[in-house]
């Protein structure tokens, strides 16, 4: 599947200067900032506002949230300015941000398989994703990558996005297959945990944005 002329792309998990301008550079959508104190990548609010004071470019930025208070949330905003919340949380509670705080929520949404994929949306996009390993100390970012035969012909309503296990290597076959209009990549772009490799970001662009003209 395909047909998309521009495929969102997201790297997320940003926490050093090379990678952010490595995502700006080659005109990522969305730039993810990760507070949640157990992930590698997580970064304080201020930490993240320095980040994104360097040149923006017209990416957006995208903060991480788990399971978050309104107190959690409030936090951050009186720091950094996010464009997008994305939250790990129950529709309900995703609803409830959005009206809180105004700002356009993604709901990170883990599948096992294709009758778990969300028949509607009540926020601004769905994050499908893997569901974690059992063993797993958060609720993304471990590279699993999800069974894309599952997505194949899914055509929801609404704006989705398809994270879990992408790299430069598998990411223009999972544009092809599941027809999915923006990726969101983590893991895959780094050297190490929390550290972008900014030539492994140049190329994860160039092969979702051809993938998606293909």
């Amino acid at each position: 599947m395909s047909g998309h002329c521009h495929t969102g792309v997201k790297i997320c998990g940003l926490t050093e200067e090379a990678g952010f301008d490595a995502c700006v550079e080659n005109g990522a959508d969305w730039i993810g900032f990760v507070f949640f104190e157990r992930s590698p990548r997580f970064v304080t609010p201020q930490h993240a506002t320095r980040l994104a004071q360097r040149e923006r470019g017209q990416a957006r930025t995208v903060g991480l949230f788990v399971h978050p208070t309104d107190e959690d949330i409030a936090r951050v905003l009186e720091h950094a300015p996010l464009d997008v919340m994305q939250i790990y949380a129950s529709d309900e509670r995703a609803r409830q941000v959005a009206d809180a705080f105004g700002l356009p929520v993604w709901l990170s949404f883990p599948v096992a398989g294709r009758e778990d994929l969300p028949q509607s949306c009540s926020v601004q996009r769905m994050l499908i994703e893997p569901i974690p390993p059992k063993n797993a100390t958060r609720p993304g970012g471990n590279a699993q990558k999800l069974d894309w035969s599952m997505l194949e012909g899914w055509q929801p309503s609404f704006p989705w996005m398809l994270a879990g296990g992408l790299n430069v290597g598998n990411v223009a076959e999972a544009i092809r297959r599941t027809g999915v209009p923006a990726v969101d990549v983590s893991s895959g772009v780094e050297s190490a945990p929390g550290i972008k490799d900014p030539a492994l970001i140049a190329s994860f662009v160039r092969n979702a944005r051809t993938a998606g003209r293909a």
